[in-house]
């Protein structure tokens, strides 16, 4: 069963954005022998829909991860509007 190992914060930025990269994600995950992440971000501008970059990130993240045996779950965006999951939204293909 999935059970949460550990929470990081990786990135931090401002309200047009910040920089998150993969190398450090994936760092983390073997640091902690995972096998399973989560993605998890906001938008300070309340938008849930994902931008074309978030989508971009999160393949790049999804491949790299699969090269690791690492399972990218899910990529989540939050903001003061609610949550937007990019599995259930269909977009971790």
């Amino acid at each position: 069963s999935n059970k949460i190992l550990r929470f990081e914060i990786i990135s931090e930025g401002g309200v047009t954005g910040t920089v998150a990269d993969p190398r450090i994600i994936l760092k983390k995950a073997l640091e902690y022998d995972a096998t399973n992440i989560i993605l998890c971000h906001n938008h300070p501008s309340g938008s849930l829909q994902p931008s074309k970059s978030d989508i971009l990130l999160t393949q790049k993240i999804k491949e790299a991860a699969g090269c690791l045996d690492i399972r990218l779950l899910d990529h989540i965006i939050v903001s003061s509007e609610g949550h937007c999951s990019l599995a259930d939204e269909g977009l971790l293909y």
